[in-house]
């Protein structure tokens, strides 16, 4: 008995063995290919046409063709694309940095216009997709699709990939696009999901206008909730490392505190099941705005660095990781019988997103272009084909949304599901390869100065960890913003606020002054932030912060 045991216990202990071996080998090939991304990129980035995304997606089909022919075609991919994996681990990271790094004069100034394209646009794109999927795959032979597949297609092909935006535009060469389509991305991305969420949690089979409404109800407390979950973990981040002086005794400690604090703000939201994506996107834009100034310079130097490069490595490791899984040979053995049908269905669905992009795009452009007066705070009209173009691009939440939808545990043994997943997988890489790969040239051809309309906001934003200090909804040249020159001229200038008048002729103003009187009386007092933060030896002000002169409200 003990030598029956003994060898049950032996050949475990071998097959575990051998499977950790296997996981090491993988791993250890994984992180020589981002190696070889990067290396790669680098060469690569004075080319208008390639970026890091583009490039680490091709670098993950050519490795998974080479893995598919040396396994004898049974498998293309060193590790098997897990949901978890992308939510929980890569796109925090993506998204905080995304907030942290922000031009927040931009986002604010054109906030309104960002939640109609990323709330209301989305819903446009969803339903136009959910129809015209409903009323065309009926007719091919795709196998059984029941009401909340078609629905939940909708909400797959309605989710931009913000990530490809951050690779394919420049914050600094266009601002105001970058924010638009960019912050578009951000609540566009928290949109589908809720959506996809719905989907799954009502029942449709008696679907009434009371689920309509209940589905309204609950974005907005989504959205509502996990803005004010991140601006909360933001505060408390700045109010504990503003009391307790970490860098006082070590930098380390405040700089982990920020880390596990952006950190914690994502994962507080998924335990409530609220949008971490929003959620911590406003953490990273709380943070950079009162906890980056109340920590120490060796401090900033380190945050700013650390989590742009979590989040350069979390990107390239997601296209990576997405161009070998989308060679995952057991859904394209379901197709191979019917390879048309398959291409029909890709094609048609990338038609859908083009025409449901348009149907939201050009319109509230116009809606919003009628409501402002001023001419160089519309947007033209090869602006909006660029915004148009920059938002066809479909990523990772779509293939996730994907797998969660038609597969269980990542396999399917139906052959409708299959041609969903295949096809999802082929728009993914035909949106990213094409239009990510035109996105630049099309840029330099319609918009060939591009700083012609970024006069108010060419400059980098003071606010930022990029440079010193700018408030949330700070809308006065920079200068004077820096030197604090805001006298009764400059502030006459800008038409402060008297009456609901000048509100109503001059919302970016009023909310900017509101928000100034609030945020120097209360708000930077309380939490820290240029030029509040108390002169301590060893304390996170510098003196020349401390020397510098107050700020006139």
């Amino acid at each position: 008995m003990w030598s029956q045991l003994s060898s049950l216990f032996s050949s475990n202990m071998d097959s575990l063995g051998t499977s950790d071996h296997a996981s090491v080998v993988s791993m250890n090939l994984f992180v020589a290919l981002i190696c070889g991304c990067i290396v790669i990129g680098h060469l690569l980035e004075e080319n208008r046409w390639m970026n890091e995304s583009i490039t680490a997606l091709l670098i993950g089909l050519a490795t998974g063709v080479i893995i598919l022919l040396i396994s004898g075609g049974k498998s293309s991919h060193l590790l098997v694309f897990s949901e978890d994996l992308f939510f929980i681990y890569l796109l925090p990271p993506i998204i905080f940095n995304a907030g942290f790094q922000v031009k927040k004069k931009q986002f604010f100034r054109n906030f309104i216009t960002i939640i109609l394209f990323g709330a209301i646009g989305t819903l446009v794109s969803f339903t136009i997709i959910s129809l015209g999927a409903m009323s065309i795959f009926k007719k091919l032979d795709i196998g059984s699709l029941e009401l909340a597949d078609y629905l939940a297609i909708g909400a797959i092909f309605a989710a931009t990939d913000s990530v490809c935006t951050l690779q394919v535009l420049n914050q600094d060469e266009t601002p105001l696009l970058y924010s638009l389509v960019f912050g578009e991305g951000v609540v566009n991305d928290a949109t589908s999901v809720v959506l996809f969420n719905a989907i799954q949690s009502f029942d449709l089979t008696r679907f009434d206008h009371t689920i309509a409404l209940k589905f309204m109800g609950n974005f907005l407390y989504l959205f509502i909730t996990s803005t004010l979950l991140g601006a909360f973990t933001g505060l408390l981040s700045a109010y504990i490392i503003k009391k307790l002086y970490f860098g006082r005794h070590s930098t380390d400690r405040e700089v982990a505190l920020m880390m596990l604090m952006a950190y914690l703000s994502y994962m507080l939201a998924e335990l409530f099941y609220l949008s971490g994506i929003l959620t911590v996107f406003f953490c990273g834009i709380v943070m950079s705005h009162y906890t980056w100034h109340n920590v120490t310079e060796s401090s900033r130097v380190t945050t700013k660095h650390a989590f742009a490069t979590l989040s350069f490595v979390a990107e390239v490791f997601l296209f990576l990781y997405v161009g070998m899984d989308a060679l995952d040979i057991e859904k394209w053995r379901f197709v191979s019988d019917s390879p048309g049908t398959s291409v029909a269905v890709s094609s048609i669905l990338l038609g859908l997103v083009m025409v449901g992009r348009a149907a939201f795009v050009f319109p509230l452009s116009w809606l919003m272009n009628f409501s402002k007066k001023s001419h160089s705070d519309k947007v033209t009209l090869n602006q909006q084909v660029v915004i148009w173009w920059a938002g066809l691009m479909r990523g990772a939440v779509s293939i996730a949304l994907a797998y969660n939808q038609f597969t269980r545990a990542g396999h399917t043994q139906l052959r409708g599901n299959a041609i969903m997943i295949t096809s999802t997988i082929s728009v993914v890489l035909f949106s990213t390869m094409v239009f990510g790969l035109l996105t630049k040239p099309l840029i330099l051809y319609l918009l060939p100065q591009p700083k012609h309309f970024t006069s108010c906001s060419t400059v980098s934003d003071l606010g930022s960890p990029k440079s010193l200090s700018l408030p949330l909804l700070e809308s006065q040249p920079d200068f004077e913003a820096d030197n604090g020159n805001h006298d009764e001229s400059t502030v006459r200038s800008l038409g402060r606020p008297g009456s609901l008048r000048m509100l109503l002729n001059s919302p970016t103003h009023t909310v900017h002054h509101y928000w100034r009187k609030f945020d120097d009386g209360f708000m930077r007092p309380v939490f820290g932030g240029r030029g509040f933060v108390q002169y301590v030896p060893g304390s996170p002000t510098e003196v020349s912060t401390h020397n510098m002169p107050d700020r006139a409200t």
